[in-house]
């Protein structure tokens, strides 16, 4: 194994053992799907899932530098292409042949793992094999069935499977759903006795002594068990420092990777999901994007590409970027291809920004020739499935010549942030800490129109703010009472929330919607308060986006006019 990574401070061996844990999981996966489309060989969504598989793990071993897997699995894209585009007809020995493939991709990839990456003469006569039968001219009647694994290859992914387990601990993300839940459920019960409490004795007793040592006990337990959810990016991104590198001289590119945001901390739910999008996005913009030097240098730019992979936190959304300075969509290429492939009726002109939404069409890609990176129309449905599979958004914009970018709009459907807590017409709401700037006083002269907007003096700025009760359709506060505004910051720029009520900040346990509320604006969670109510959690960009769109003016004022 490479290691041209060490002197960069990357943790080789985590990326390493997460790798080995997700070929297992994905390989486990396919063996499967493949025993069911032999019975089923029509189902197209089945097939799909395997080549997902298959194009996940040769993206994921050639940017660690495991250039035998690649190879193999690279070649086992081509014969699945070929099920998929009927050219080839699954037929039982084939199914054989491909079940022989994942035996040998499970002893190939601890091996490589382990520095062993040279194949035995079973994986290279299996290569032949899977050759021919891509060309046309070779049979899977013989392919290969699972044999005996070398011993010496055996012990070698034992020896570091222990190791691994000495160091960490894989934990079902269910287990930690499940003591989330309780240890918010404890914490109900535990400000209800505290109630309780307070209201009969009204003093100290040794009762109440007992409740509060124990209570701050279980704070320290909650904290505990919400932090070991919550995991940095960095050990999702340093490793597309490789990737790019790799890709980009694979192909006689030069490209750098700019990395910004990685310490943000979010739900291991999220990483899961973003890990293969973001492999996906960044090869895409190599092979895509980023121009040749002497291209670039004809254009006036910095022969070495810059692809930046940039990550923060946006009110209660993770938003995930991946940005590159190459040659930006070729439109008429997009709506030429996706003519042909039937996606465009001819005679239909669609917006740019519809334009670029074709590109996450499974199957579409503008790839004249099917590389090692792209044009199989895989890597953008991937990216596609998975934030969908979240509830989350993706867009892509860009202009000719200035490159291109893709962004990934996540919201956190569980997880510990800080909120503020705040009154909107009798009922309890919290506003994620990391979008507030501060809070004002709103006099009576700057109380919102009837529309609900209005304008405050924000020494000397003019602050456009919205009145959160007129928005939710709350009961009006009672006359005379104080309301104050919090002052947010989003993509949008700044403005302002009106609320009847702050009531202070503190950490908040981040819980999905139920499919019911999934569409209601403004809202992205639920917690549990401490009296037992339900709060939402609001959700900042998408009002201000809400309020922004609105006839009648705007909603925020621009990031631009902001102070340094």
């Amino acid at each position: 194994m490479t290691t041209e990574l060490d002197g960069l401070g990357v943790d080789l061996q985590a990326i390493v053992d997460t790798f080995l844990a997700e070929t297992s999981e994905g390989l486990s996966a396919m063996e499967q799907t493949l025993v069911e489309l032999e019975s089923a060989p029509s189902d197209a969504e089945a097939l799909q899932r395997v080549f997902r598989v298959a194009h996940t793990l040769k993206g994921n071993a050639a940017s660690l530098g495991y250039s035998r897997v690649a190879e193999l699995t690279h070649v086992l894209e081509d014969v699945l292409d070929g099920l998929r585009s009927r050219t080839l007809l699954l037929t039982p020995p084939l199914v054989t042949l491909l079940l022989g493939t994942v035996d040998v991709l499970r002893r190939m990839v601890p091996a490589a793992a382990a520095g062993e990456e040279d194949p035995d003469a079973e994986a290279l006569a299996l290569l032949e094999r899977l050759r021919g039968v891509r060309s046309g001219g070779g049979t899977a009647e013989a392919g290969p069935t699972a044999g005996p694994r070398p011993e010496r290859r055996e012990a070698a992914g034992r020896r570091r499977d222990d190791a691994a387990r000495d160091k960490t601990l894989r934990v079902a993300t269910e287990l930690l759903d499940r003591m989330t839940n309780l240890t918010g459920e404890i914490a109900i019960a535990h400000g209800r006795l505290r109630q309780t409490l307070c209201g009969t004795v009204g003093q100290v007793t040794p009762a109440s002594a007992a409740h509060e040592e124990a209570e701050r006990l279980f704070a320290a337990l909650q904290e505990l068990v919400m932090q070991a959810r919550l995991v940095p990016l960095w050990p999702i991104f340093r490793p597309h420092v490789r990737t790019v590198r790799d890709a980009a001289a694979a192909h006689g590119k030069l490209a750098r990777l700019v990395t910004e945001g990685e310490d943000v901390e979010v739900d291991t739910t999220l990483v899961e999901h973003v890990r293969d999008p973001l492999t996906h996005l960044i090869r895409n913009a190599i092979d895509h994007g980023i121009e040749s030097p002497a291209a670039r240098a004809a254009a006036g730019k910095d022969p070495i590409g810059t692809v930046t992979l940039r990550a923060f936190r946006d009110g209660a959304s993770l938003v995930l970027e991946v940005a590159d300075d190459g040659a930006g969509p070729n439109r008429q290429k997009i709506l030429s291809r996706a003519r042909e492939t039937g996606l465009l009726p001819e005679g239909v002109t669609p917006s740019d920004a519809d334009v670029l939404r074709l590109i996450f069409e499974p199957g579409f890609s503008t790839s004249d020739t099917v590389t090692d990176l792209s044009g199989r129309g895989v890597g953008l449905d991937v990216v596609q499935r998975n934030v969908a599979s979240l509830r989350g958004t993706v867009t892509a914009a860009g202009e000719p010549g200035l490159g291109t970018r893709i962004t990934m709009r996540l919201p956190l459907t569980l997880a510990v942030i800080a909120g503020l807590t705040v009154g909107i017409g009798g009922e309890t709401f919290v506003v994620p800490l990391d979008a507030v700037v501060e809070c004002l006083q709103l006099s009576p002269g700057d109380r919102p129109h009837e529309d609900g907007r209005g304008v405050v003096n924000l020494r000397g700025r003019s602050l456009p703010f919205v009145s959160l009760s007129r928005l939710f359709g709350a009961d009006a506060p009672s006359s005379g009472s104080e309301r104050q505004v919090v002052v947010v910051k989003t993509e949008e720029g700044t403005a302002g929330l009106a609320v009847d009520a702050i009531y202070g900040d503190g950490q908040t346990v981040v819980k999905p919607l139920g499919r019911v509320f999934r569409g209601a604006v403004g809202v992205s969670g639920a917690t549990i308060l401490g009296d037992g109510r339900v709060g939402l959690i609001l959700d900042v960009g998408a009002i201000v986006r809400r309020e922004h769109a609105r006839p009648g003016g705007r909603a925020a004022e621009p990031r631009h006019t902001e102070p340094a």
